[in-house]
């Protein structure tokens, strides 16, 4: 996994900034995100935010209209379908081309984070919960077979957050997550490494269809009217 020391350029950091605002709410799909409220938070030239903002952009994260500027890109049922299918496919090759990766010291560093993630769901504690889930993830994905999938991961990473489509955490649907999490940490216990990738693709299946759920239904009760 990436080492917490590593150098990073001011583009990276504008770019983790900006992520970081969508991620936790702080602006939505439709919100502006202007190169001098980052500068003025991070204390950088605004030359680095313009390249992060032009790499967010082509990644779906913002998108850069004419005359308004870059906003927060809003994500529609279909795009939801691709992307989870998309993380499911990725990370299932992922795990079947690092099996090797899975030794002891992994399979304990996976139940250490199934763990923390168990204890921050009881304490209600939802920034851990995310936080341990992407730690999950990374778990599964990063290996030295298979630095693509890891790098499309990454590029994804957020896509799915419920917080970015302005959904508070919903605890039962974490519940249910924290179990298929238990699921494929037993299979790759058992070295079933091809039922390990089935199972996540089921659950980045189910995180999308939830998602897609809460968001009609966030958009029912603002539209109480509409047909």
């Amino acid at each position: 996994m990436a080492n917490p020391t590593t150098y990073m350029t001011k583009a990276e950091l504008a770019r983790r900034h900006i992520q970081a605002m969508i991620l936790n709410g702080t602006v939505g799909p439709g919100d502006r995100i202007t190169t001098r409220e980052v500068s003025t938070a991070l204390g950088i030239s605004e030359t680095p935010i313009r390249e992060a903002i032009r790499g967010l952009a082509s990644e779906g994260w913002l998108e850069v209209q004419n005359h308004i500027g870059a906003v927060v890109q809003g994500l529609k049922a279909e795009q939801i379908r691709e992307i989870s299918a998309l993380r499911g496919l990725v990370c299932g090759l992922a795990i079947e081309l690092g099996a090797a990766n899975f030794d002891t010291a992994r399979l304990d560093e996976i139940d250490r984070s199934i763990a923390d993630y168990a204890a921050a769901l009881e304490r209600k504690d939802y920034d851990a919960v995310a936080r341990t889930n992407y730690e999950f993830h990374e778990l599964l994905c990063d290996n030295p077979q298979s630095p693509g999938c890891h790098r499309l991961i990454e590029n994804m990473h957020g896509q799915m957050s419920a917080q970015r489509h302005g959904i508070p955490p919903q605890h039962g649907r974490l519940s249910d997550a924290l179990e298929e999490h238990k699921r494929i940490r037993d299979m790759l216990r058992a070295g079933d490494f091809r039922g390990a990738a089935e199972m996540v693709k089921q659950h980045e299946k189910n995180t999308g269809d939830f998602l897609i759920e809460m968001i009609g239904r966030t958009s029912d009760a603002a539209n109480p009217g509409a047909a």
